[in-house]
């Protein structure tokens, strides 16, 4: 296993815990964290730029090469996951803030740590990253035409505001990190097995941040958003799995179409939510950031085991 891979393998493993590490002390102090909320866009482009260092040209011919596989992964990614933020919403009767909150995260592209769940579980990596690119890529033109379609009757959407939000803080940093990886890439390569934990101790502060400033929600909120996310996040995971089986991918394929469905990138909901609705409406992102991790990890370690 090359040591880049053996480091995104602990990573990701002690990555939960440091993220229920960060959400217990965003939570227990947030006084402590109340003036950081302006540091949640940089800090998320500095994710997106470490993802953009992982790149190589093959990742993107890769698409051209299965183009019916990665073009599935994108559509049930687009079309289950925002239809199943909508109808949790509806259904459990959210606020209207609770509820374009979680339907912002349905709408954004898929987790940054799901390559790396799906290489502990033994998926299709290589199909895994073509998705998680794409779909990162047309971010800033689906996400908020998404989310005006259905969180508009929530909430007042900026989806306008959204797209700007999501070039600045997703769509660039990915694209310097890819010219830096392509101009200098053998000392990026020396750095590859840094960039994990980098990317997850951004990531826990994150949701530190997110946390401490949706503290009394969580609180006064904590059962119905839990259970709305556990739903969201669970069912994201069997339907993006079911579809990889109905298309006959075939089982690695299939469980890379599980985590590429399930898992968000709830840092970019979070922040669009906090700058374009309240604190409030952040909160299913602040729990989805830590939850898709946990659960991320142990579907991860059933699958591995049970293939």
């Amino acid at each position: 296993m090359p040591a880049s891979d053996r480091a995104a393998r602990r990573a990701v493993t002690v990555f939960p815990l440091l993220v229920v590490a960060a959400g217990a002390v965003g939570l227990l102090w947030p006084a402590h964290f109340t003036g950081w909320a302006p540091a949640v866009p940089w800090l998320l482009g500095v994710v997106m730029f470490t993802m953009g260092l992982t790149l190589t040209p093959p990742d993107f011919t890769a698409v051209a090469r299965r183009p019916w596989a990665v073009g599935l992964g994108l559509v049930a990614h687009y079309v289950i996951m925002p239809g199943l933020g909508w109808l949790i919403a509806t259904v459990l009767d959210l606020p209207p803030q609770l509820a374009a909150g979680v339907i912002l995260v349905g709408c954004a592209p898929s987790g940054t740590a799901s390559n790396v769940v799906t290489f502990l579980a033994r998926g299709d990596v290589a199909l895994s990253v073509s998705v998680a690119t794409v779909s990162t890529v047309l971010a800033p033109l689906i996400t908020p035409a998404l989310t005006l379609l259905l969180a508009g009757q929530f909430l007042a959407v900026d989806a306008g505001g959204m797209v700007t939000d999501i070039l600045k803080t997703v769509l660039l940093p990915v694209v310097a990190g890819l010219l830096v990886r392509l101009l200098a890439g053998r000392f990026v390569d020396r750095a590859l097995r840094a960039l994990p934990w980098l990317s997850a101790a951004t990531i826990a502060v994150i949701v530190l941040v997110v946390v401490s400033g949706s503290a009394p929600a969580i609180k006064e909120a904590a059962v119905p958003v839990l259970l709305a996310v556990v739903l969201h996040n669970g069912l994201g995971l069997a339907l993006g799995h079911a579809a990889g089986r109905l298309a006959r991918l075939g089982g690695p394929a299939s469980r890379a179409m599980a985590f590429e469905v399930g898992m968000q990138n709830s840092g970019l909901a979070a922040s669009l939510a906090t700058a374009h609705f309240s604190p409030a409406a952040a909160l299913p992102a602040a729990v989805f950031s830590v939850w898709h991790n946990v659960s991320g990890a142990v579907v991860a370690a059933w699958m591995a085991r049970r293939r």
